[in-house]
């Protein structure tokens, strides 16, 4: 996503290319042989609905009009295809995945006349294919014929089957002497494996003649060599050298967040530590992916997206001044300031407040295709919400997800995205006391639909292909719209609890009360330990109260 990006110069890969992230996970690294991926759509102050593209057919000579998917700018028209595949979210009923993150490369090579922006072109594919592999044919072919207009792009894109990293970048706008119009690569990754991208191009050297597992445009060697970015033999091309240098940014901001992530599945990631740091320019590079120790499941790729590099030496869960008096694990915008004429920057984890939505996306190839697909959706920051299932074969979306006079503008308590933000933004200043709270509703209801799912697919099963579509839809609205009730109902109850930084004292879900019918004495967590302390060394004694003789 790209919403709040600046182009980068030259060949860094972009200080502010520092929004939304992705995991995938292959069938066989995965708990129940699903292919798994994830994506945070990171954007300031993005609102976004669940999206939804019905299956339509079209009459031949029907044109499709591009509107840019960040700005609503109209970019040109493409003929439409004959027949589309209905889409929720972003997954389709064929159970294929989309994801993305934006990198930003070169600067140069934006084309600024291309038809097909990088999100476009995802809802595009979303409806015309049936597999992976069809998704990147149709998105290549799509962007070599119209020209893409977005920067530096990494997708994942993935099916029961398999699962994709595709990058790609325009050839620029001035093509007075070329007939170029895109270069790309697409890497499989292997079934055992599991992979991320964090708009850092991931994409280093690959094989020239491995069709079955790696794709790539004509020209992806050639262009740079015609540019001047490479000399060497064609086996030793790195298209991330070539097109999207990683620079410190690209590390420390971006890398990081897939270091944190296999580091949860694998051992001896701290070989790679100093990549990720970004400061050594000599550190050794991280692997495009690795193989976990254990078998990951979908509830431990939710938890991956809730990662603030707990553990770790990038964690922002210390105590530090930054987190303020409740140890808050998130930092305020911009990434980058400056003190006294120093640069300096904060960490940027996995979990971070400008989440518009997230998901994480369960194929499974043995299943019906219109239950296979469970795409688990939330409506706000990854670590703050409980993702609700959202089956591939929905045709009417919850009114919580898709609710009339809500925008960024326009709170309604209706509104999934303003309700959590609602909650969220209780929490995130006084978060060692708040949080707690918000995390016990969170567990119980997402361990609710994973306790469920078992039941409610099998009963699905024993349906008609129609009745299983109704009885789906039904359930993930259900879902969603008793979610919202319960956050409503848990946004009131913050505000009682902890009203004016104290808290009230409860048993067995009610607020206690004295025996003349008021309100039990409060509690008064005062400050943390950790941060008095920090209090105190700054200020010396000017608190400190005199001793009685």
């Amino acid at each position: 996503m790209r919403r709040i990006f600046l182009l980068v110069v030259g060949v860094a890969a972009g200080m502010y290319a520092n929004a939304c992230t992705n995991f995938i996970v292959g069938k066989k690294a995965s708990a129940d042989g699903s292919v798994i991926c994830s994506y945070n759509a990171d954007s300031y102050g993005a609102f976004m609905n669940l999206a939804h593209y019905p299956a339509a057919k079209h009459p031949k000579g029907t044109m499709r009009k591009i509107y840019e998917w960040d700005t609503n700018k109209y970019l040109g028209e493409i003929p439409e295809a004959g027949v589309t595949y209905n889409v929720v979210g972003n997954i389709n009923e064929w159970q294929v995945t989309i994801g993305e993150t934006t990198y930003g490369g070169r600067e140069e090579m934006v084309d600024s006349t291309g038809v097909i922006d990088y999100g476009s072109l995802i809802y595009i594919a979303l409806q015309r294919s049936k597999s992976a592999r069809e998704a990147i044919a149709i998105m290549t072919s799509l962007t070599e014929t119209y020209g893409y207009y977005s920067e530096g792009e990494t997708f994942t894109v993935c099916d029961p089957e398999e699962a994709w990293i595709l990058e790609m970048q325009g050839c620029g706008a001035d093509r007075r002497q070329s007939k170029e119009r895109v270069v790309w690569v697409a890497r499989r990754i292997p079934d055992e494996a599991i992979c991320g991208h964090a708009n850092q191009s991931r994409i280093g050297q690959f094989p020239l003649n491995d069709k079955g597992n790696v794709l790539y445009s004509k020209n992806v060697i050639k262009y740079a060599r015609k540019m001047g970015w490479f000399s060497g033999k064609d086996e030793d091309f790195s298209w991330k050298l070539a097109y999207a240098f990683p620079d410190f940014s690209g590390r420390r901001i971006c890398d990081a967040r897939v270091w944190s992530f296999f580091n949860h599945h694998v051992k001896g990631m701290e070989r790679y530590l100093p990549w990720a740091l970004g400061k050594d320019k000599d550190a050794e590079d991280m692997p495009l992916w690795v193989v976990p120790e254990h078998k990951v499941s979908v509830s431990d790729v939710i938890n991956d997206m809730r990662d603030h590099f707990e553990g770790t030496p990038l964690a922002i869960d210390s105590t530090d001044i930054g987190g303020g008096i409740w140890q808050m694990p998130y930092r305020p915008t911009p990434l980058y300031f400056k003190v006294d004429g120093k640069k300096y920057f904060n960490e940027r984890p996995t979990s971070t407040q400008q989440t518009s939505w997230s998901f994480v996306s369960q194929m499974r190839s043995w299943l019906p295709r219109e239950v296979g697909g469970c795409f688990w959706f939330g409506n706000d920051d990854g670590n703050m919400v409980a993702y609700t299932p959202i089956y591939c074969s929905m045709t009417e979306r919850p009114e919580c997800y898709n609710t009339p006079g809500a925008d960024e503008l326009n709170f309604s308590n209706r509104n999934a995205y303003w309700v959590e933000n609602w909650v969220s933004n209780m929490v995130y200043p006084r978060y060692s006391v708040l949080f707690p709270l918000l995390k016990n509703v969170r567990d119980s209801l997402q361990q609710a639909y994973f306790e469920q799912q078992p039941d409610i697919e099998a009963k699905a099963r024993s349906m008609e292909p129609a009745q299983m579509q109704r009885f789906l839809n039904e359930y993930s609205v259900s879902q969603a719209q008793q979610m919202l009730d319960r956050w409503n109902k848990l946004a009131v109850y913050l505000i009682v609890k902890c009203n004016d930084m104290v808290l009230k004292p409860e048993k067995d879900g009610r607020f206690l009360r004295t025996e003349h019918g008021l309100g039990a004495t409060v509690t008064r967590p005062g400050y943390p330990l950790p941060y008095a302390r920090t209090l105190i060394r700054q200020t010396g004694d000017r608190y400190q109260v005199p001793e009685e003789k």
